[in-house]
């Protein structure tokens, strides 16, 4: 059983089903390739700080402005996060309130566009995040979609035809970003069309902002008029949302005439009192503490392997003769493309789980199945290499999702032996939060 089962005295003695719940979720964690590229292990010092007593404090507001008293520690606390998420990115201003990620997209449209207003963006079935206006989220509903998506035969963006696409359509803004696009995105180029069209430039950096401070990925803030992001992913930290902006609107007068608010402005309004309540000030010191961490170069150095670890094991799926979403991965993840296969993402995704190998199933580029089924699996490894895991567990772990693969007619047996290696390995590495620092 892992170190945090001697954890959480209190819990175990009032609610031992709540308690015996967490056991088995540290159990599979401990045991299992954790390999959806959204997820991660947030260290220890993150989570006494997200479980700590501020999460008892009232204090809707921001520093120095709250519509409650008694916020002599928590005014430092979340202008310390603040400070930090701003030198961390080099950016003019951040909003760390928003509960997660689709609330903080959400807080950029109303900062930026009014209802129907057209917005270009990736949809989900071109690695794009639903929030990026597809027609099941409000985004797709609330303003007008101008989609822009990958080559389905080459599974990269091609930034001409975007260009064209927004010269024809003039959006008032322009979403850069994704959830399942294993390159790396050119923000220079879509700043230029962008600047072309005068529309506002946003970057959603939620998956890739580990790979940012790591210089492993171009940083967005200096081309973009505002950037969103989750902390949860690469950064290891809390589930919750920022956003950081420019202070100045260069579109003030074509857009926003009718007032003086400039874009820090806006986007602070948006948030509180335009969308939300009091802010999760137990979440705030957490996204505190994951910001100094990743300032450090021990984390720019986990960053780099990051990347190193998912050409790894693209490169090891590539030998072994499978197909991948754009030919490979310049970041974080990788997407198998199973279209020429009888077997669907979700089926394939299925057996890897009960190998103890866990990913996801994704729809691809030009998919033709339902996304409840999809052609793709989607695989990363900040998890992995949060644990210490390098090259060689990669070549390996690509072995054992080749296994798995051709065993999908007689799963089972395949499965068992996988699923027994796997845990035997995962023994041998720390998993922060959980077992070791």
């Amino acid at each position: 059983m892992p170190e945090c089962s001697e954890r959480h005295p209190h819990l175990k003695q009032s609610d031992p089903e709540i308690y015996e719940l967490i056991q088995r979720q540290a159990e599979l964690e401990s045991t299992t390739l954790k390999m959806i590229p959204s997820e991660n292990f947030a260290s220890f010092a993150v989570l006494e700080a997200s479980g700590s007593i501020l999460t008892n404090k009232y204090c809707e507001g921001y520093p120095g402005a709250r519509y409650y008293e008694g916020n002599e520690a928590v005014d430092p606390i979340e202008t310390l996060a603040i400070e930090r998420a701003k030198s961390l990115f080099v950016a003019e201003h951040a909003n760390l309130q928003p509960y997660s990620g689709s609330p903080a997209n959400q807080a950029v449209y109303r900062a930026l566009c009014k209802l129907g207003d057209k917005v270009m963006g990736m949809p989900v079935p071109g690695g794009g995040h639903l929030t990026h206006g597809w027609k099941v989220n409000f985004s797709g509903s609330d303003y007008v979609q101008v989609p822009y998506g990958p080559d389905p035969e080459t599974g990269l963006l091609d930034y001409a035809r975007i260009r064209e696409i927004a010269r024809r359509e003039r959006p008032k803004m322009i979403w850069v970003g994704g959830t399942s696009y294993p390159r790396i995105l050119h923000y220079d180029k879509f700043a230029e069309i962008a600047d072309e069209v005068e529309a506002y430039l946003v970057a959603d950096i939620a998956h890739i902002n580990g790979l940012i401070v790591a210089g492993v990925h171009p940083n967005p803030v200096p081309y973009c008029d505002m950037v969103s992001s989750t902390i949860h992913k690469m950064l290891r930290g809390p589930r919750a949302g920022f956003v950081l902006s420019r202070v100045e609107d260069r579109y003030q007068e074509k857009y926003h005439s009718d007032t003086k608010l400039n874009l820090a402005k806006r986007i602070d309004r948006a948030v509180f009192p335009g969308l939300q309540g009091g802010p999760h000030m137990h979440t705030i010191a957490a996204m505190a503490v994951t910001f100094k961490e990743a300032s450090t170069e021990e984390f720019r150095q986990y960053g780099r392997q990051v990347a190193r670890n998912c050409k790894a094991l693209a490169e090891g799926l590539l030998r072994r003769g499978y197909q991948l979403v754009s030919g490979g991965t310049d970041n974080h993840l990788l997407v198998m493309d199973f279209r020429a296969s009888e077997f669907t993402g979700k089926e394939v995704a299925q057996a890897l789980s009960k190998a103890g190998i866990i990913c996801n199933f994704n729809m691809v580029p030009g998919d033709p199945r339902k996304p409840l089924i999809t052609s793709g699996v989607r695989m990363g490894t900040p998890a992995l290499t949060s644990m210490g895991m390098k090259e060689p567990e990669m070549d390996r772990i690509a072995g054992w999702i080749d296994t798995v693969c051709r065993n999908l007619d007689n799963l089972e047996p395949a499965a068992a032996k996988v699923r027994a290696e796997v845990a035997e390995l995962c023994s041998q590495f720390e998993i922060p939060g959980i077992r070791g620092k």
